[in-house]
């Protein structure tokens, strides 16, 4: 059996021992030899053998694998049981593109690909968050020989990637009906969700401005110095890669200790209420707390700030330095250089920096060799030639003795014929007076050069350390994790379960931290975070703060085996950057046999950019049916908050080409009015800085004349769409341009998304179909069964009365007319333009913002709710009389026709406008039939008919409830025509 920790075997042997099978072992693998598990020195014939998924991919120094042990004991016709535990550790196996297969992910295939025999139990709490991390799961028989999929990539694309969120669902649907899928999801009934926004204190709001504007100064002091080094770096990318990542990492650090005062707020709130507390956070923070330590001992005046020790470090390894300049040549290497200079002539340019000389490379050995010998050979006539030599200057000959040889060129003078005369014995190294001038002047050339270069490189160190020194001396927060574990009593009243070794910890004076291991004498360090979940569920410490690491399938829960039954009120200081894990931390503290459910606190700041780690979050619970459409339809609405969709990256053009002008934004910027136009040019053109100060916008020239102090520069085009990197680097600006920038993307993206529900393509997964009265009509057609499973095809025909009578719609309007401070603008309004020789009538009732709600006598509440303006354009307001007899009578016409009248194209199949229509789904098995029903939906004439859309209807008589496709009546012949022909083969 494969988990993921190692002390989950703890867990496994207490859930033997709850079912009474108290005889069955369990080996624990890691601690075992890699020699056969069934030899006479280990000895396990039988029982249950666990090993984390990090033991399945480990192998011994000899070669020896974990995988072929297991194998070797299984035995190739092991027809025994394999349970994946926390199995979504594979899920990697199929990578996005351009990604590699992770290793787990292939050993479990492999596994299971090497015991055909066995029987395999997947289990997860996140089993697929996205259809892509199905790959791994090869034995559900949902891809593959006999399946209307080849393989799985045919699956992703023709199943999933078209169908959706509902897809999904449906894959779930479909594996329940064939009895291989148990979903029991804890219901969260009792647990609370509560979003809280924390805004930021007048203080954390002045330090978060300074570090922005900071930010934005190193990146222009970065890019002088980077500029300043010409081409002689190549690693710019490299540094703002990292100048990024830093920066990201800078300011969520920033948003978590914002909301530090929050987190101890709620805890000691929740402790004086009798209840307990489990925080949930992502980083600890060791690494910066592990670099300060090394740096300044393990005794220190304070708390680590993580942000201060990530601008240190970043500034410190990153700041680009021009290379530290030689010193000058001494005596002896001036004689030397005059050699190098007569053998090479090097070729000296004073323009600030030497060229290095051309070194002569041999071309070929065979030429070098020639070469030497030349060389040899021509001292060889020197020394034997050495009686008489002709001097260079007055060309008589002379002994060679009397002759002087200057050491640099080579040059042989009489004496008396050099100016000045020499007539003192010389050195062996003279040399002649052309040779010291050219040294002479090339030194001094090379002085003031190297003079230069040690000026730029000490004014780079300067520059430099004037940065650490404004770094040090701001006022930055200090670590979350440690800051809360002070705060609420010191590691005495808090467990701590993360991956971290060592803490620090308030010295008893109260003054002076102090660097100290988590662990005891007692306790190892493996064992650790195991004491520390013991004294929480013991009642000794009531806060437990958890980090990603360390909770892996730890059991926090109010469970009825423990002595601390205590509520768990569980606050997440930071979301996790993946849903997957967002549920791993909820699972945490909501499990079975609690004494109660816990109370959820998310926490997020009032900063545009952090609600882009909830956007992640969001994005997955809404796909993991778990939490948020499961069939118990509690949990947190986190989906208001995802951005990074299509709609989002739609939105994201739209305001960059509306902010860089090459094209009008479509909503008014916040703070604007569109009367006074002077308004929007200028956020416009803070808006324009602010991206510049980010590097959102690139090549910025400021322009001057007319068009001073503005900017004009370009956005890549790959950063047009990046929702991400905008979430990103919105973090980092101030809070006031931040939260406007945002609330300009959002309003455009609910602009965008508005369009797209008004015209029917919005796609929100199970789309729950709401009407007066819903009925089951005639008994459910079987239209297909599965040989195999002999689960069964059925279509559901049901009658929907959308419809809302007059007495009905004129209560609500009473009933609001009560409420003093409701509007003056409810009440019923006629369209203005006649419509095939009739007004319409509707109900506007004012809702959130300044939008009304509509509703329509023939189908009920509309989904879009309409602009104060849009209403004004396009209806009047009515009296009572009149509104009712229009409202009555066009009740009673759309009960048997649509909208567009008796001569409407697509008869009686139109259903825009009708009020009673006839509602046909598919339940049950739908996978084995999902290209018959694609096929006969592709060749619809409506766009809207094409879609394969899942929709959730419950009867209003009996509350019965079926989930599954929607088949527009006009296919339905077609649908059913296909199955029958599929249905004749199979039999």
């Amino acid at each position: 059996m494969g988990g993921e920790k190692h002390y989950l075997k703890f867990d496994a042997r207490r859930d033997l021992d709850d079912v009474g099978a108290t005889c069955i072992e369990v080996h624990a693998l890691n601690k075992l030899p890699y020699s056969k598990l069934d030899s006479k020195s280990v000895g396990i014939r039988d029982g249950v053998v666990f090993l984390t998924y990090s033991s399945l991919i480990a192998s011994s120094e000899k070669g020896r694998s974990r995988l072929q042990q297991l194998v070797q004991w299984c035995g190739l016709d092991y027809d025994g049981l394999i349970v994946f535990d926390e199995c979504h550790k594979a899920k990697n196996l199929v990578p996005e593109a351009g990604g590699q297969p992770t290793r787990t992910g292939e050993a479990v295939l492999e596994i299971q690909a090497r015991l055909p025999e066995a029987r395999v139990v997947y289990c997860s709490a996140t089993g697929a968050s996205e259809p892509r991390n199905l790959g791994y799961m090869v034995r559900l028989g949902l891809w593959g020989a006999g399946t209307s999929f080849e393989d799985f990539r045919e699956f992703l694309a023709g199943a999933l990637d078209k169908g959706g969120v509902g897809a999904l669902e449906l894959v779930a649907m479909d594996m329940k009906a064939r009895g291989m899928y148990v979903c029991r999801t804890l219901s969260y009934k009792g647990a609370e969700f509560e979003v809280l926004e924390v805004p930021l204190e007048a203080k954390m709001m002045e330090i978060y401005k300074k570090a922005a504007e900071f930010w934005a100064e190193l990146r222009v002091e970065l890019l002088s110095a980077s500029a300043f080094l010409g081409d002689e770096k190549p690693s710019s990318s490299q540094l703002w890669r990292l100048y990024w990542a830093s920066h990201q990492r800078f300011f969520r650090y920033v948003c978590m200790s914002a909301k530090v005062p929050a987190v101890v707020g709620l805890a000691k709130q929740a402790l004086m209420e009798n209840k307990c507390v489990v925080i949930g956070l992502q980083s600890t923070g060791e690494a910066r707390t592990e670099d300060a330590v090394t740096r300044y001992g393990i005794e220190l005046d304070d708390f680590i700030s993580g942000p201060r020790e990530l601008l240190l470090k970043f500034v410190e390894e990153n700041y680009p330095l021009p290379e530290k300049p030689e010193s000058l040549p001494g005596e002896d290497s001036v004689k030397e250089l005059q050699r190098k200079r007569h053998s090479a002539t090097p070729d000296v340019s004073f323009k600030g920096r030497v060229r290095k000389a051309a070194r002569w490379k041999a071309a070929s050995d065979d030429e070098s060799d020639e070469e030497s010998e030349l060389a040899d050979s021509g001292r060889e006539s020197v020394e034997s030639d050495d009686e008489f030599q002709i001097c260079n200057i007055c060309n008589s000959e002379a002994e060679r003795k009397k002759l002087l040889q200057c050491s640099c060129c080579g040059q042989l003078v009489h004496p008396a014929c050099v100016v000045p005369p020499v007539t003192d014995a010389i050195s062996a190294n003279w040399s002649c007076h052309s040779c010291t001038e050219k040294t002479e002047e090339y030194l001094q050339a090379r002085h003031i050069y190297v003079a230069e270069l040690l000026r730029r490189y000490e004014g780079a160190i300067e520059r430099k350390a004037k940065i650490l020194d404004i770094i040090r001396t701001f006022d930055l927060p200090n670590n979350p994790l440690d800051d809360i574990i002070d705060q609420l009593g010191g590691p005495d009243n808090v467990a701590e379960i993360t991956g971290r070794r060592g803490m620090l910890v308030r010295a008893s004076s109260g003054k002076g931290v102090t660097y100290q291991a988590r662990n005891t004498k007692d306790v190892t360090m493996e064992m650790v975070n195991m004491h520390e979940k013991q004294l929480f569920m013991d009642g000794k410490k009531l806060v437990a703060i958890i980090s990603e690491a360390g909770s892996a399938g730890v059991s926090l829960q109010a469970d009825r085996r423990a002595l601390n039954q205590k509520r768990r009120v569980h606050v997440t200081l930071e979301l996790p950057w993946s849903a997957d894990r967002a549920i791993q931390q909820f699972g945490r503290t909501h499990r079975s046999n609690q004494a109660s459910a816990p109370e959820y606190r998310l926490l997020f700041t009032n900063l545009g950019g952090e609600r882009r780690f909830a956007s992640i979050v969001a994005k997955r619970l809404e796909s993991l049916g778990a939490l948020t459409q499961g069939d118990r339809r509690a949990g947190p609405s986190l989906s208001a908050y995802n951005y990074d969709s299509s709609y989002g990256k739609k939105a994201l053009l739209m305001m960059y080409r509306g902010i860089m002008e090459q094209d009008s934004l479509p909503v008014v910027p916040p703070n604007c009015s569109s009367e006074n136009s002077a308004t929007i040019r200028d956020f416009i053109e803070k808006a324009k800085a602010a991206l510049v100060s980010v590097g959102i916008v690139r090549d910025t020239v400021v322009g001057n004349g007319k068009d001073s102090g503005k900017f004009s520069g370009r956005i890549v085009d790959s950063d047009m769409h990046d929702v991400g990197r905008f979430l990103n680097r919105l973090l980092g600006l101030p809070p006031e341009i931040q939260n406007r920038l945002f609330e300009l993307f959002v309003s455009i993206l609910d602009h965008l998304l508005q369009n797209a529900r008004f015209e029917g393509q919005l796609d929100t997964g199970i789309v729950d179909m709401k009407a007066n009265t819903i009925e089951l009509q005639g008994t459910p057609k079987t239209v297909h069964s599965d040989h195999m499973s002999g689960a069964s095809t059925v279509l559901f025909t049901f009658v929907m009365d959308r419809g809302i009578t007059w007495e009905a719609a004129s209560a609500l309007l009473s009933e609001k007319q009560r409420d003093v401070s409701g509007s003056s603008a409810n009440g019923f309004y006629e369209s203005k333009r006649e419509w095939l020789g009739r007004r319409h009538f509707l109900l506007a009732i004012e809702g959130s913002s300044g939008m009304f709600k509509i509703f329509r006598p023939a189908v009920g509440e509309a989904l879009r709710e309409m602009s104060t303006a849009e209403l004004k354009d396009k209806y009047r307001k009515t009296s009572l009389e009149k509104a009712h007899s229009g409202w009555k009578d066009e009740y009673e016409v759309s009960s048997k026709q649509c909208m567009h009248g008796p001569n409407c194209k697509l008869g009686s199949f139109c259903t825009v406008g009708r009020r009673i229509q006839e509602v046909n789904v598919l339940g049950g098995l739908i996978l084995p039939i999902w290209g018959t029903i694609e096929k006969a939906l592709s060749k619809q004439a409506r766009q809207s008919h094409r879609r394969l859309r899942v929709v959730r209807i419950e009867t209003t008589t009996d509350n019965q409830r079926i989930v599954g496709l929607l088949v527009p009546s006009a296919v339905v012949g077609s649908v059913l025509q296909d199955l029958a022909w599929v249905q004749d083969i199979d039999d």
